[in-house]
């Protein structure tokens, strides 16, 4: 037996976040946690905001940002400098492929992981030549394909910027992650949460993650007490096919696995054109031990039906 299982972590503990209003909601989440689980000292772990790439890509999608990772790289390379210990992410923004010598020690409780609409009560309900803002090709390539009506702009920001642009008019409706508006007590902000038949959430919307370095065994063991192994299987079943697609941030890929009322996992996975007019969709239902089976198996179904000159892939 570990004897210094129960005993407090060495202090101070200081966590790695970015700095929106959002990803420091996650982090206090994480920093209570600590505190709550026994683990750390009151007052013993500090939260430290570090800028990404993603954060200064405000004009444009982050798309063109041309990589992976934009908005975790340099949390990652302050993790192994030694700068901070632990790293918070969403999981949607965490590449399948993590950064060597970075290990996933544990996964919050998924919040919901739909989507919100503000400004109308449902796409299929918006008039003829409305604007809808979003800097998701994910959002944008499902409403082009359901409503090829609809002008898609980019909208950039934290979910309190798209928020605003909305009120001034520079769109006529937005989406947001109704995950994201519940941990900034927003509930759903006046909007309508979509159904999944309606618009597909990204995989591991909802979802956070904490990341150590590798090397930190002492320390991924303990965090194992802030892990819910329910999240770990829908969330590992949704990267498993995101890796098998070898997906990016330009990749329209939506994904969503649920357990169902007998038990077993259900999975519904769709990939996209950027212009929205090629889609292709495939489902999967099995025992939560095949998970990130079945996840690896429909993502290569997905590839394979798209074929090689499929848009994203160029």
């Amino acid at each position: 037996m570990d004897p210094n299982r129960g005993a407090l972590l060495d202090a101070p503990l200081r966590i790695g976040t970015r700095g929106s209003p959002l990803a420091l909601a996650q982090a206090n989440e994480v920093a209570g946690l600590l505190v709550d689980q026994g683990l750390a000292a009151e007052g013993a772990v500090e939260v430290i905001v570090i800028q990404t790439s993603g954060d200064y890509i405000v004009d444009r999608p982050l798309a063109d940002a041309g990589r992976k990772g934009v908005f975790t790289k340099e949390i990652d390379l302050a993790l192994l400098s030694g700068k901070i210990e632990i790293a918070v992410h969403s999981m949607k923004d965490l590449p399948t492929q993590i950064s060597a010598g970075v290990a996933l020690a544990c996964l919050l409780p998924r919040e919901d992981p739909r989507d919100v609409l503000l400004g109308a009560s449902s796409i299929a309900g918006l008039p003829g030549g409305a604007i809808i803002g979003t800097g998701s090709p994910r959002r944008a390539a499902q409403v082009r394909h359901s409503r090829p009506d609809i002008t898609v702009v980019n909208f950039r920001g934290n979910v309190h910027t798209r928020m605003r642009k909305l009120d001034e008019g520079a769109a006529d409706a937005t989406l947001l992650a109704y995950a994201g508006l519940r941990r900034l007590g927003l509930d759903t902000a006046g909007g309508t949460i979509l159904e999944a038949d309606e618009l597909l959430p990204a995989a591991a919307q909802g979802a956070v993650g904490v990341v150590v370095r590798a090397s930190d065994d002492v320390l991924r063991e303990r965090l194992v007490a802030l892990h819910d192994p329910a999240t770990g299987q829908v969330v590992g079943c949704e990267r498993a096919l995101l890796s098998a697609l070898n997906g990016s941030c330009r990749t329209p890929i939506a994904a969503l696995a649920e357990v169902q009322n007998d038990g077993t996992l259900l999975l519904r996975a769709s990939l996209l054109s950027v212009d929205g007019v090629q889609r292709f969709d495939t489902t999967r239902n099995g025992p939560l031990m095949d998970a990130e089976r079945m996840g690896e198996d429909a993502g290569n179904e997905l590839r394979a039906s798209a074929g090689p000159g499929f848009s994203v892939w160029n």
